[in-house]
């Protein structure tokens, strides 16, 4: 038995083993946060795609950079280690210089639902290793977030965009409530591939196929250190909670993993056939690594 199958599976999942050989297969991997998630990704990324023969991975890297935004190097960094989109959060604009990445790059998406002239672009279609074309979209939340357009009907401008013969849709919802992502799922359910939550750093367990044939959890978590409060450091954010102080909160460095989700779907129809809970903690990368080195 493999690494990946005795390990690191959690979740649900639905389809036959040939089912599977027909299908395309998504790793979607949560909120990387600082040094410790860009580094755990490098390190295992390689390894795990060739192990579960993945197809095409989307990763959110909008805590890349120190805990809060992304920079072209890092933006590098994942696209060389194999990641094939990226989408982002609230956070996306705190390093400008990612800005010219925005505007020049088709593999980068910033939240669809942000004002038309905020830098980037609102889809995009990337093609997965197995030449299947797959569009990618991000939409911010409103519920305890920041005021932006509507989510609901931005998706529904996005889909009527795409083109039809593009049947494999992925959302990233990056929003705080539960029920604000359960109600995107149900909204977009059976017109995408895929609604998966980001966020709340906090992986759920409500993984599932929705009646109409979308793969949904409400958050897939974290890739970073998770002895920490949601990547950042205990004792600085109990201090500055307690003291209302202004400290910053340093990135954490203690249990490293990767959260994620990988989701088999049928090309033909873009209906996902299963999603499955990941974790790769610090000892299991570095089996990954060992295993797959070139």
């Amino acid at each position: 038995m493999t690494l990946a199958r005795r390990v690191l599976w959690r979740g649900s999942s639905q389809g036959s083993i040939l089912e599977r050989n027909k299908s395309v297969r998504i790793l979607f991997i949560g909120d990387v946060v600082g040094k410790p998630g860009v580094e755990i990704v490098l390190q295992a990324l390689p390894g795990f795609r060739r192990e579960e023969s993945i197809d095409l991975v989307i990763v959110n890297g909008e805590n890349s950079e120190n805990g809060s935004g992304i920079t072209p190097s890092i933006y590098r960094k994942l696209i060389g280690a194999g990641v094939d989109c990226i989408t982002l959060g609230d956070h996306i604009y705190r390093k400008k210089d990612i800005i010219p990445i925005l505007e020049e790059k088709d593999n980068i998406v910033k939240p669809a639902n942000y004002p038309a002239e905020a830098p980037g672009k609102t889809w995009t279609v990337v093609k997965a290793e197995n030449g299947r074309e797959v569009a990618v979209f991000s939409l911010i939340g409103r519920v305890f977030m920041k005021p932006v357009d509507c989510p609901y009907a931005k998706a529904n401008a996005i889909l009527d965009e795409i083109p039809e013969s593009v049947k494999i849709r992925f959302c990233d919802f990056h929003a705080e409530a539960t029920s604000d992502k359960q109600l995107m799922g149900r909204h977009l359910d059976g017109r995408v591939t895929a609604v998966c939550g980001t966020h709340t750093h906090v992986p759920t367990a409500d993984e599932q196929i929705l009646p109409g044939g979308t793969a949904f959890i409400s958050d897939v978590g974290m890739t970073g250190p998770h002895e920490s409060i949601l990547g950042r450091k205990i004792e600085k954010v109990l201090k500055a909670t307690i003291t209302f102080r202004p400290i910053p909160f340093d990135v954490a460095t203690g249990n490293v993993q990767i959260s994620g989700v990988v989701i088999d779907l049928d090309p033909r129809s873009g209906k996902g056939q299963g999603i499955r809970r990941i974790k790769i903690n610090e000892k299991q990368a570095a089996q990954l690594e060992d295993q797959y080195e070139d």
